[in-house]
């Protein structure tokens, strides 16, 4: 089967453009194929155009912006979702100003479209109380929940991202003083984050009990499964979510009715923010800021982000642990479909 040459443009723009030359998380990959998985049917449904038919030609302005339509009135999707995918089309059509010259004017037309303004939800987050409750369910007497414990309140002491924290190996950390922990954010963007002596504690233990301190072991996930294989996005929401239920039966009012591992990052950016730390640090601490910010802020050098740290830590982790206790396919369809698992 000849290929086409929008699967051609599209294939490259996810491996060579987001991939090679930008880096882009593996959750930029799976919203953007997802995003083209739906545009493609959009177009076998409503336009009667199949995937291995489709070319550059058929990409307009009109078509889609009847697409983004049939999201919102056949998938009821909101408006913050179809900005989403709207997002996916604009970056692909931004690519393609630079490919195909010759659909310049095609191209901008697509980039002119706008997003449509959503109600902004407020941010999620639990008490420092909420914290500590949440902590306080993990049982310590078992590996597992010695595991899910060092997990749970590094994501929320660090401030990480989960997929941030999913890609941690025993390299990562740096449990001699100055302690830190080093994580790659959106872009592979590096950031180096600070570790209180608690977490440093609780860290090393759990390290120690799974050999992860031994020579030859720093490159393995330092979190992982029961076949040793790094914890998914899914995993870990799982895992939180057997302890905040479990919590909020004790006191529903300590935790919010819908909590995700992202609340976690909210939790510590909030806490940063009410013991009087400078927005500015807590932006850099977490890795918000955008080449626009640093144009207007100063980073926070290593000492900073670590006296800021210091000033507003409040220690959750329960004593007796710190103590130690990823050639092309043929079927654009199925290509998306397989690069957004």
């Amino acid at each position: 089967m000849r290929t086409t040459d929008s699967a051609k443009h599209l294939t490259s723009f996810f491996t060579e453009y987001l991939i090679g030359e930008k880096g882009v998380s593996p959750n930029t990959i799976r919203s953007y194929s997802e995003s083209f998985s739906l545009l493609l049917n959009f177009l076998d449904e409503q336009v009667n155009i199949k995937a291995d038919n489709l070319r550059l030609e058929h990409i307009t302005r009109k078509m889609v912006l009847n697409f983004l339509d049939w999201l919102q009135d056949t998938k009821k999707s909101s408006n913050a979702t179809r900005n989403q995918r709207l997002a996916a089309l604009r970056s692909f059509c931004t690519y393609m100003q630079y490919e195909d010259v010759k659909h310049l004017e095609q191209w901008q037309e697509i980039l002119s479209i706008k997003v449509k303004t959503h109600e902004k939800r407020s941010v999620n987050y639990l008490s420092i109380d909420g914290i500590r409750l949440l902590l306080a369910q993990i049982p310590i007497n078992t590996k597992k929940g010695r595991r899910d414990l060092a997990l749970i309140s590094l994501l929320y002491d660090s401030g990480a991202r989960v997929q941030e924290l999913i890609d941690l190996t025993p390299a990562s950390l740096k449990l001699e003083k100055p302690c830190h922990v080093t994580l790659f954010g959106k872009g592979r963007k590096k950031r180096i984050v600070p570790l209180q002596d608690e977490q440093v504690n609780l860290l090393r233990s759990y390290m120690e009990e799974n050999r992860l301190d031994l020579s030859g072991f720093n490159q393995r996930p330092l979190f992982f499964n029961s076949c040793g294989r790094k914890l998914t996005n899914s995993g870990i929401s799982y895992i939180l979510n057997n302890y905040i239920n479990h919590a909020r039966i004790q006191n529903p009012e300590l935790i919010p009715e819908k909590i995700s591992p992202h609340t976690l990052r909210h939790s510590k950016a909030m806490h940063l923010l009410q013991a009087g730390v400078n927005l500015v640090y807590i932006r850099d601490i977490l890795g918000h800021v955008s080449i626009q910010t640093t144009e207007i802020y100063a980073r926070a050098d290593s000492k900073q982000k670590r006296e800021a740290l210091e000033s507003a830590y409040v220690n959750m982790i329960p004593n007796d642990i710190t103590e130690r206790s990823w050639e092309k396919d043929q079927e654009l369809k199925i290509w998306l479909r397989n690069l957004s698992k």
